[in-house]
């Protein structure tokens, strides 16, 4: 019998799942962008493929895909807690609100039309959406050739922007990521400053955290644990060097690490590749989307079907026995 393969520690401790997900024949993916679980547990894939949002049951049975002819690039997508999905696609430089199943609801930006590189306006390959817990509101990351957090009103009006080239507090180089906490604070995941920076809902910067190894991906669960994303290797200069990932960092609300996942750089059970989205389900499961294909192709190793969508399975922590249940 073939041991499972674990990653973490104590309360921290996943079961790799390999081929979670039933594919119906004929559909792939290249990769998988990002991921996002709505209430009943259903499983959100937005991809680089034919089919750009393909839908899982909890147990990983095909449901619907959607969003053909729609999206140019998938890249981040967030649930509101309406249970409508925001599908931010860089390469069309917009946000779409979507039902479900599909709907077109709302466009923020307009559609193949990018504003000036790192003009601080909206959008130039626009990355991810964070929601206010407080009212609703919305804000963006922008992104890869922008350097700007812009905030909306929950209809779309923008309302405030932040953000320059630069290292110091409040500059940014690569806006790649975006997450709120229960009160409101934001964080954005500065990948290639190597931190991740927390404001105000109004654009004031309140910290950072800087041993991170170029975060990608932010994930705030329930109980307020950070989960990150680390795309780890950049180059092949650095892509076998140990403790710098890809990998995925689990922190507290005051940046002190509770755990890492991962195994270091490649295919095997336990490896990562290039995680680029995160997020779990009712059972504190993690579901990663990772953009292995884009990873290899920029090391000069294009690989064709390599993993990009897995399920570490919460393993639940061994409960001490009462004394009393031992007398």
């Amino acid at each position: 019998m073939v041991s499972a393969v674990t990653v973490g520690s104590g309360d921290f401790t996943y079961e790799v799942i390999e081929g979670w997900e039933s594919l119906p024949e004929g559909y792939s993916w290249n990769e998988v962008a990002a991921v996002a679980v709505d209430g009943q547990d259903r499983v959100y894939a937005f991809n680089r493929g034919e089919h750009p949002m393909i839908v899982f049951d909890s147990n990983g049975a095909f449901r619907a895909s959607w969003g053909e002819d729609v999206f140019k690039r998938a890249h981040g997508l967030t649930l509101a807690p309406d249970g409508a999905l925001f599908c931010t696609d860089d390469f069309d430089h917009t946000v779409r609100k979507c039902t479900p199943e599909g709907e077109v609801l709302m466009t923020i930006g307009e559609s193949g039309r990018a504003a000036e590189p790192h003009s601080g306006h909206p959008f130039n390959r626009c990355t991810d959406v964070a929601i206010d817990p407080k009212d609703g509101s919305l804000y963006v990351s922008d992104g890869y050739a922008n350097s700007a957090v812009h905030k909306y009103s929950p209809d779309g009006e923008l309302l405030f922007s932040w953000g320059r080239p630069g290292t110091d507090p409040g500059e940014f180089n690569i806006v790649h990521n975006i997450a709120t906490d229960s009160e409101g604070y934001v964080y954005v995941a500065d990948r290639e400053n190597h931190r991740i920076q927390i404001f105000d809902s109004n654009g004031g910067f309140q910290d950072q955290w800087v041993n991170l190894h170029r975060p990608c991906a932010i994930h705030i669960s329930s109980d307020q644990h950070v989960y990150v994303g680390e795309l780890g290797a950049g180059m092949n200069v650095n892509r076998i060097v140990p403790n710098i990932g890809p990998r995925v960092t689990v922190l507290n609300k005051s940046g002190e690490r509770l755990a890492r996942l991962g195994a270091g750089f490649g295919l095997a059970p336990g490896q990562f590749v290039a995680p680029h989205s995160i997020c779990l389900d009712s059972q504190g499961s993690i579901f990663l989307g990772e953009v292995a294909w884009t990873n290899f192709r920029n090391l000069g190793e294009p690989k064709e079907g390599v993993r990009s969508f897995q399920k570490l399975a919460r393993v639940p922590a061994q409960r001490s026995p009462d004394p009393q249940e031992l007398t």
